[in-house]
């Protein structure tokens, strides 16, 4: 019996056995089940990051650096911090945006309006004042495919604010804007949790103290005397809640949506920044109003009277210089410059063409302003029936044409001065004289320009510099149907030659108004000026002009020294406070900054 039960025994616990191993690998398949979503949970599958999903590192923007930048607080290692910092840290931008519609074909008219950075143009609020009210630019695309650029997006305000940017002094304010923004980011998730409301109210109370700190300061000048102990306790505070067990979806819909606010107030704040930029180009700056307004206000006082020059007008052995413009300071810089590099200023007459608004501004400082020997001629062209009894309004001086190439090989943009329709009745204002030379105001001379008067024409009616930077294929939307050599290069306005006899006898007046006629919805004489004058010019040697110093940082000095005339021409005009600082210097030692008139209006381009 004994050995009987002794060997079912035996029998027996093999079962046993087994069935316990069984059990024993049953309960491991479910605690491994249950560990792998813990691990997820846990955040250890980041470090698949690398080799999976490389999205985050290729994305990866100067804003998202940004963003992790402001993160150098402590971490706590493991845990759920661990997944919410990864999120803070990898969380990409939603950029790009289309912040601002490119701005191409857009017209500018100083007469009309100002642009701002869209397709469509706006006319001034009622009374607006602008500064050269006779002087219009348009924006023309060219060649290739459409590509973003800071000049063409923003204008050349972009450059002017590198140009002009400083380093950031205010770090401690800086800092308190990044912590608020850390923790703006976790407070949704710390007041969801129940056992977490002190450390919540303490939150909301350092955010709020934050907040009204960075509401009154804008500089580390403006902050309270005991701010670095707010610093100190919003660092605690982000720390404690780096640590704590948090949903990570909140965090990620938080972390977007002021990531999506930042987006919206910067896109405001470019467009803003582009439209003031567009602003202070086409207004007179406040100092040049209270000139114009002095010398208007002083010519009515005294009422001065005309010295008798009517023979040396009308002397065609003279050289005439002749210009238009309603900006007395930069016509008086134009003639300074002339004739301070003149060898014979006696010779010299200058004849400035203004409207009724500049005309006793223009007079009265021109009469108490002398210029060696020269003479100069201030004539009001609204006086005078230039257009068959039609006065121009507004009075469009001269044109400048902004040219944008847009294409994988280039991006770069380059500005055009062409005559207006004005310039086109010379021949009738000056019927007596055979030669003149053309300027514009936004010019400085380096060079005695007498040369010009024994250059050998070749039958030709005008001189000018070739400006092969934009080639007549570049503008072959604005020339139409004629022939022409697409390859041929455009000419800019600035310093001009001009034959009046050629003039007469080739009737070029003629030729322009059918051209012009032909382009009635054009807002720019571009294509009919270019063809006007076709085979009619002569190219000036390229050391005549030097055209960009409006909008161009890269011109050397010495490419500077060698020009005989140094053109302004882009908006960063030398008289207005975003002109380029490196080149006013060669406009601005024309300027007599002793002068009355300059002193009590606090004339300092």
């Amino acid at each position: 019996m004994k050995s009987g039960a002794i060997s079912s025994h035996n029998n027996i616990m093999p079962v046993k056995k087994r069935w316990s191993w069984l059990v024993i690998a049953v309960l491991g398949l479910v605690l491994l089940s249950m560990l792998v979503p813990l691990a997820f949970l846990l955040g250890l599958h980041n470090g698949f990051y690398s080799g999976t999903n490389t999205g985050f590192a290729e994305r990866r923007s100067p804003a998202s650096t940004r963003i992790e930048a402001t993160l150098d607080s402590p971490l706590v290692e493991g845990g759920l911090s661990t997944r919410v910092h990864g999120l803070l840290r990898d969380l990409g931008p939603t950029l790009p945006k289309a912040l601002v519609r490119n701005p191409v074909m857009e017209a500018e008219n100083k007469t009309t309006g100002f642009a701002i950075p869209t397709q469509v143009s706006r006319p001034p609020p009622k009374g607006h004042n602008t500064g050269s009210s006779a002087e219009s630019t348009k924006t023309i695309q060219v060649i290739g495919e459409s590509e973003k650029t800071c000049e063409l997006k923003f204008g050349s305000y972009c450059l002017w604010r590198q140009q002009h940017r400083e380093k950031v002094k205010d770090f401690i304010v800086r800092k308190m804007k990044d912590q608020l923004y850390v923790a703006r980011a976790y407070y949704p998730s710390i007041a969801k949790i129940p056992k977490l409301d002190q450390f919540s109210q303490e939150m909301k109370q350092n955010i709020q103290e934050f907040e009204r700190i960075l509401g009154e300061s804008t500089s580390d000048t403006d902050l309270p005397p005991r701010v670095e102990k707010n610093l100190e306790k919003m660092e605690t505070t982000i720390t404690k809640a780096k640590s704590a067990t948090v949903d990570c979806n909140n965090v990620d819909k938080k972390l977007r949506q002021l990531v999506d606010l930042t987006e919206d107030e910067a896109s405001f704040h470019m467009k803003q920044s582009a439209f003031l930029y567009q602003l202070a180009v086409h207004t007179t700056p406040k100092s040049l109003h209270c000139l114009s307004m002095r010398l208007t206000v002083e010519y009515f006082k005294s009422t001065p009277a005309d010295a008798d020059v009517s023979e040396s007008l009308l002397n065609p052995d003279l050289h005439h210089y002749v210009m238009f413009s309603n900006n007395v300071l930069a016509s008086s810089v134009v003639i300074n410059s002339t004739v301070m590099h003149s060898k014979a200023s006696r010779k010299q007459v200058f004849h400035v063409l203004t409207d009724k608004q500049s005309f006793f501004s223009m007079k009265m400082w021109f009469f108490t302003n002398t210029y060696k020997d020269a003479i100069v001629h201030v004539l009001n062209i609204e006086d005078l029936d230039l257009l068959e009894g039609q006065k121009p309004s507004p009075l469009p001086m001269r044109q400048e044409l902004r040219v944008s190439f847009l294409s994988s090989s280039e991006s770069r943009t380059e500005y055009i001065s062409v005559f207006s329709h004005l310039h086109y009745t010379l021949p009738k204002i000056f019927p007596t004289l055979k030669k003149i030379v053309v300027l514009d105001d936004d010019i400085v001379v380096q060079r005695d320009l007498s040369a010009l008067w024994d250059l050998d024409m070749n039958e030709k009616v005008i001189g000018a510099v070739h400006f092969c930077a934009v080639k007549f294929g570049a503008i072959k939307s604005y020339l139409g149907k004629e022939n022409y050599d697409g390859n041929s290069c455009s000419w800019m306005s600035g310093l001009n030659i001009i034959d009046l006899v050629r003039w007469r006898e080739r009737d070029v007046t003629r030729i322009y108004q059918n051209l012009a006629q032909q382009r009635l919805t054009e807002t720019t004489t571009l294509g009919a000026t270019m063809l006007t004058f076709k085979d009619l010019l002569v190219a000036l040697d390229d050391t005549w002009m030097l055209s960009g110093l409006g909008h161009n940082y890269g011109i050397t000095n010495e490419a500077i020294n060698k020009a005989a005339v140094l053109h302004f021409n882009g908006n960063m005009k030398p008289w207005l406070e975003l002109g380029i600082s490196n080149y006013k210097k060669h406009w601005r030692k024309f300027l007599n900054p002793e002068n009355r008139f300059l002193t009590d209006c606090n004339v300092n381009p």
